[in-house]
């Protein structure tokens, strides 16, 4: 992801990389003890003396790191906000012109990945400007902080074992490896477990190459996001206009209709033709029933799983849209006000209390949780069960209603 923040990958495919050394207790206090324990993991994961060596001889804790990875307040904004500052120009029209000058290169990743050139031109765009910012963190250190504090240690532990295995494999070397705060590398910026798994020498100097290489950045993106489950020939998001009696509470990630179900309840595409009738999708209000929405298709998965942040995986499926030639995002039907920071909270408090989120999810941030709460909430009160907060639903809620 960008230098932003990638909160993770699905937990399938990160267990399935993770090595059983990484077990309770496996982080937290001596750093040099602890780093003791990940040499031992890594030699018995079968990295060389001389590859553990050079990639963790000298390591340390970043603070910086720590104190980006609890922050991430980019993502406080609302899609509008964000997507107005991220999949608009400079960024757009380069992404237009970038897809026309590496035609070639794209058709064939197409061809042999079943991925559209603007996919991945939207990654390359967004993740690092093209190639232009792959960020600047030394990425041994930042994974180093990230395993050793107890906050997602079976996340990137195996990271940092995996940066060890491409410094084996010779790659890179550990002097090259700079990258986001959250130890993500490239042009694309793939999590080394990821490099590792999905990575392609597509310019045959036989060697995996994701930070200088063109063409191995963008076939091992591709490569990825077909592991990822993504379907050939298949849309992602699409635009559409809603009625005013919309069933609001069907408004959810996790709940899919047929095509020809929306058709019936009055969703009609902004540009172009729907999918297929009996092809699933979701509706997706990020600022609800007043702002824009979207039909999310299967592919769009595939973006939620890439970055689970909710508003950045629909920027980066809307500025792919966009560079195919999408006309630009509506601001929806009338103006919409999100809650403050202070407001949030306050509302995610009253939901603790009415047992719609835990505890440990009151932080003023709008994430999936907390619009299920919110659906679930104005289901209970009969407003309109969009599952997107407000000022009326606050108020509500703090007088008892």
């Amino acid at each position: 992801m960008t230098p932003f923040a990638r909160c993770a990958a699905v937990a399938a495919l990160i267990a399935a990389s993770a090595s059983p050394a990484v077990a309770e207790g496996a982080c937290g206090g001596d750093f040099a003890v602890w780093l003791d324990g990940v040499r031992a993991e890594a030699k018995a994961a079968g990295v060389s003396d001389q590859a553990i060596a050079a990639g963790l001889d000298g390591v340390r804790v970043e603070p910086k790191v720590l104190q980006l990875d609890r922050g991430q307040s980019v993502f406080q904004q609302t899609f509008l906000q964000f997507a107005g500052r991220m999949a608009a120009p400079p960024r757009l029209p380069k992404g237009v012109k970038t897809l026309a000058e590496k035609r070639p290169l794209f058709d064939e990743i197409e061809k042999t990945y079943g991925v559209p050139g603007e996919v991945i031109v939207s990654f390359w765009g967004l993740e690092t400007d093209f190639g232009g910012n792959i960020g600047k963190f030394d990425t041994r250190n930042a994974l180093a902080t990230l395993s050793h504090d107890c906050r997602r240690p079976d996340f990137f532990r195996p990271q940092l074992i995996a940066v060890l295995k491409i410094v084996d494999r010779g790659d890179l070397a550990p002097t090259e490896m700079r990258g986001a705060w959250a130890g993500e590398l490239g042009q694309t910026q793939m999590m080394p477990v990821d490099y590792l798994r999905s990575g392609v020498d597509a310019d045959g100097d036989g060697k995996v190459d994701l930070m200088k290489s063109i063409p191995d950045a963008l076939n091992s993106a591709a490569k990825y996001v077909a592991d990822l489950g993504w379907r050939r020939g298949e849309p992602w998001i699409q635009e559409v206009v809603l009625p005013a009696d919309m069933p609001w509470q069907e408004a959810d990630y996790d709940v899919k209709h047929p095509v020809a179900d929306w058709k019936k309840w009055g969703v009609k595409p902004r540009s172009g033709e729907l999918a297929p009738d009996d092809a699933p999708a979701a509706l997706l209000l990020p600022m609800g029933r007043k702002g824009p929405g979207f039909l999310a298709y299967r592919n769009f998965d595939v973006y939620r799983t890439w970055n689970q942040s909710y508003i950045y995986s629909l920027t980066a499926a809307y500025l792919a849209t966009r560079i195919a030639g999408a006309p630009q995002v509506s601001e929806g039907s009338a103006p919409v006000k999100p809650l403050t920071t202070e407001e949030l909270t306050a509302l995610q408090r009253q939901f603790v209390k009415i047992g719609l989120l835990p505890d440990d999810e009151v932080d003023g941030k709008l994430g999936i949780d907390t619009r299920k709460a919110t659906r679930k909430a104005q289901l209970k009160l009969g407003q309109p069960a969009d599952g997107y907060p407000s000022i009326e639903l606050l108020q509500a809620l703090s007088s008892g209603g």
